[in-house]
């Protein structure tokens, strides 16, 4: 060790420190850098801002490569840093503590205008790297700005308020005194608590990402959780505008975060996009997953959600081609039967499916509601969250097997802890719907609009209800069915758990 010449990078170490402020390490910010067009690095008028700076990455790499961009325009190294921190870099940092974490990183000294600092032009402690404290600015319980709760973050006056500067403000172009930026870039904080039961949390990256249009940017580049292809709070509306955005030229998207993100497990996996204002056409879709790395180019609107996999989109569309009824109709909502999950066991009453370890108790009749009327009808209850724990979407998913789902008789009900799959008038019709669930087909088609471990009925788009359920269903006569050839079978059989290695029980009492 004596003898090795070692000398990490502090921020890649750093990188590995991180909740949802994740730091972002040098080397993936290097690689959404290079999606930029190298010439904006030679040019001395390029303007950067990193809106959500936390170490300073972004803009100490960005440094450094407009440093040998333009050493033949500006020969002297002192006037050439001194132009290039105080005319081409800015950035707005999320806390106190990362404003000086991003100055020590970019100008070497925390303090912008001090005796280390690398830049002579700079006046002030802040530089071109700015930290105001704001506030939250609360309506009946929420803030109107970023919907965090008040009662999580209206704190005391030592404390971080979490208040964004970037997104506090209805006039962003003010923060930086009208100035215009050629590249807007950075990695915003993903979420914040909305004050709802347990840990509940709402997304906070897509109002970063709409701020910096705002803007008026030449480019955009941000690096946020993938989940907003097809789920999260209140992003429908954020997802349209992504999808119909023909700006938005690349998206490089991980299926697994460790592979961005070394240390930290982000549900779903990661991706970061490049917006070019004056460049409309197909995207550039790079998906990363397991070690493989597939490209495509297509039109990101096609279907209502982003179909993450390319080598899922062909079997999508011969499956849908002439469906005339997603399974989605069938699917209940949460609450089917209107008993939450902590719905206490009654001694006598209706016979009610609790979790899985409680099994069947009883539930108050006057407790029970039947909107769908389908509490006479046999009935396939499965959970709304089969794939608990699981993060990482490069490896095979499951959903549903003997051991998570339940059939349910008639005259029997639910509390939250399920979901109706479906339900029918006989016994022979429910067999036959499960086998049609359990196919590795139907549940790879599942998994395209599933980006979390919660699964609702909107997550069913695009497997065809078969209207009639008889006899059993296998996967060779799916295939048959939908024209699905060998190729696609196989992609589809490494996306997909067989039920039978997923610790399969019973529920003899049930059938």
């Amino acid at each position: 060790m004596i003898e090795t010449n070692y000398n990490p990078d502090v921020l890649t170490c750093l990188a590995n420190l991180s909740n949802d402020e994740v730091f972002t390490p040098p080397t993936l910010a290097n690689q959404i850098l290079d999606t930029l067009p190298p010439a904006l690095f030679s040019n001395s008028k390029t303007t950067f801002l990193d809106p959500v700076s936390k170490s300073g990455v972004f803009l100490r790499e960005i440094a450094k490569r407009l440093m040998i961009g333009l050493e033949t325009e500006i020969p002297n190294q002192q006037e050439r840093l001194n132009h290039i921190f105080s005319k081409q870099l800015f950035g707005i940092a999320i806390t106190e503590l990362t404003s000086l974490l991003s100055r020590r990183s970019v100008y070497c000294s925390k303090i912008a205008n001090g005796k280390y600092s690398i830049c002579e032009n700079f006046t002030n402690e802040q530089g071109n790297i700015i930290f105001d404290k704001t506030e939250h600015t609360w309506s009946n319980g929420k803030c109107t700005f970023c919907n965090a709760s008040q009662e999580v973050y209206e704190r005391e006056e030592a404390l971080e308020t979490y208040a964004y500067q970037f997104i506090h403000t209805n006039n962003p172009e003010k923060i930086f005194k009208n100035m215009k930026f050629d590249v807007i870039i950075g990695n915003p904080p993903y979420q914040l608590s909305d004050g709802g039961n347990g840990k509940s949390a709402k997304p906070i990256y897509h109002k970063f990402i709409q701020q910096a249009k705002k803007l008026n940017p030449r480019f955009l580049s941000m690096i946020i959780p993938a989940r907003w292809y097809a789920g999260g709070k209140g992003l429908d509306e954020f997802r349209e505008e992504m999808l119909t955005d023909n700006r938005i030229r690349k998206i490089v998207d991980f299926e697994n975060s460790n592979e961005v993100f070394p240390g930290v497990d982000v549900a779903g996996g990661i991706c970061y996009f490049l917006w070019e204002k004056d460049n409309q056409g197909l995207c550039e879709v790079i998906n990363y997953s397991d070690g493989s790395k597939v490209n495509s180019e297509r039109a990101l609107n096609e279907f209502p959600i982003l179909i993450r996999q390319s080598q899922a989109i062909p079997i999508i569309r011969k499956v849908t081609a002439n469906n005339k009824q997603a399974l989605n109709v069938r699917v209940s909502s949460r609450k089917p039967f209107g008993l939450p999950t902590n719905y206490a066991p009654k001694k006598k009453g209706i016979p009610c499916w609790f979790t899985q370890k409680i099994g069947k108790q009883f539930a108050n009749p006057e407790d029970v509601s039947d909107p769908f009327k389908i509490l006479d009808k046999w009935k396939f209850l499965v959970p709304p969250a089969p794939i608990a724990g699981q993060t990482d979407f490069s490896k095979p998913v499951g959903f549903y097997y003997e051991g998570n789902t339940i059939i349910a008789k008639p005259g029997e009900c639910c509390t939250e802890s399920f979901i109706v799959l479906g339900a029918f008038k006989t016994e022979n019709e429910v067999l036959a719907y499960k086998s049609y669930i359990f196919t590795k087909t139907v549940r790879f088609l599942l998994l395209q609009t599933v980006v979390s471990q919660h699964v609702t009925k909107g997550n069913f788009q695009f497997i065809p209800d078969l209207i009639k359920y008889e006899g059993i269903y296998t996967d060779e006569m799916l295939r048959k069915k939908w024209d699905i050839n060998e190729e696609e079978w196989q992609y589809i059989n490494s996306k997909i758990k067989a039920t039978e290695l997923m610790g399969n029980r019973k529920n003899e009492d049930n059938v």
